[in-house]
């Protein structure tokens, strides 16, 4: 289906750029609630903001998520994220405990995840093939690269359009042969995002190709760590490091550098007051996804990644 122009630029000032028009909605009431996040709107106010009758609202909402939006929205209120900050310290002590100390699962998923050496990360990808697709996904327009040794990016068309997007992803990647290749992206793309009611996965790892510095490999190792559902804080996963002071500002800078989104969980991580946070793909698609796990949807079928440093 495609969008007229008023629409698209509606798309643009809510920083979500999509042709899924449920999701453009949803994110629009969600950018709504962030603006807010600290007085909680009503769902009729939500409603109003954007255009609907609380009725109408519930119907898109319900269609998009699975849950009606009071359910949703109740788990995103800045109270229940110190209270769940509280309550997951010492689940994710444990959890970090164990997804640190060595390879084997991660948050209740199979992700096979290699880390480039110091000397490819130099050479910017050469020799390479990367193939890119951009798919419709539940959090909009979803970009994703993948080359032999598997997915090395997962990201969302924001306000800044799907070139921009793609060229920043690829970027990181400069002298890389890069393909445009949705048929090679598409399989991925249904094994990362499988509706919970589908095939099983077949129990071969979802390979992840992670190209950063030995610091931002293991704070995205921590991230891996993080189960679905649960918050913990940027002083936190810092601590599980071994750090100390000052060390959330590094890890946040760490965090916000994340490829692979999602499968990287970086929307678990918020600031120890509650607060959101930030997120580099906007922070209504960061509560989307939040809310999504809260309410009890199941996360990828596909797996968490798996990083050998």
């Amino acid at each position: 289906m495609l969008l007229d122009a008023q629409t698209r630029d509606q798309d643009r000032r809510d920083g979500v750029a999509t042709h899924s028009p449920d999701y453009r909605r949803v994110a629009e009431a969600l950018a709504y609630v962030v603006a807010r996040f600290e007085d909680q709107p009503s769902l009729e106010e939500i409603a109003a903001h954007i255009g609907l009758s609380p009725f109408h609202f519930q119907r898109l909402f319900t269609q998009w998520v699975g849950v009606s939006p009071k359910k949703f929205l109740q788990a995103l209120s800045l109270e229940q994220a110190k209270q769940r900050l509280d309550a997951h310290a010492s689940v994710m002590e444990a959890a970090f405990d164990a997804g640190l100390s060595g390879p084997g699962r991660l948050h209740d998923l199979f992700v096979a995840h290699e880390a480039m050496t110091p000397g490819e990360y130099k050479t910017l990808g050469a020799d390479l093939l990367i193939r890119h697709g951009v798919h419709d996904g539940p959090f909009g327009e979803t970009i994703l690269l993948t080359t032999e040794r598997g997915l090395c990016g997962l990201a969302f068309v924001d306000q800044r359009g799907r070139a921009a997007c793609l060229d920043d992803m690829t970027r990181r990647f400069a002298l890389a042969t890069h393909v445009e290749d949705k048929a090679a992206t598409a399989p991925l793309m249904d094994r990362i995002f499988a509706d919970p009611a589908g095939a099983a996965p077949s129990g071969e790892p979802l390979k992840l190709l992670l190209k950063g510095t030995e610091f931002q490999i293991k704070v995205w190792r921590a991230l891996m760590a993080i189960p679905p559902g649960a918050l913990t804080s940027y002083g936190a996963v810092a601590g599980a490091l071994g750090m100390q002071g000052a060390a959330s500002r590094a890890v946040g800078t760490a965090v916000a550098a994340n490829p692979i989104s999602w499968l990287i969980p970086c929307h678990r991580v918020i600031r120890n007051s509650g607060l959101l946070g930030g997120y580099r793909w906007g922070l209504p698609r960061k509560l989307a996804m939040m809310g999504w796990e809260r309410a009890g949807l199941p996360a990828p079928q596909g797996g968490a990644p798996s990083c050998a440093a």
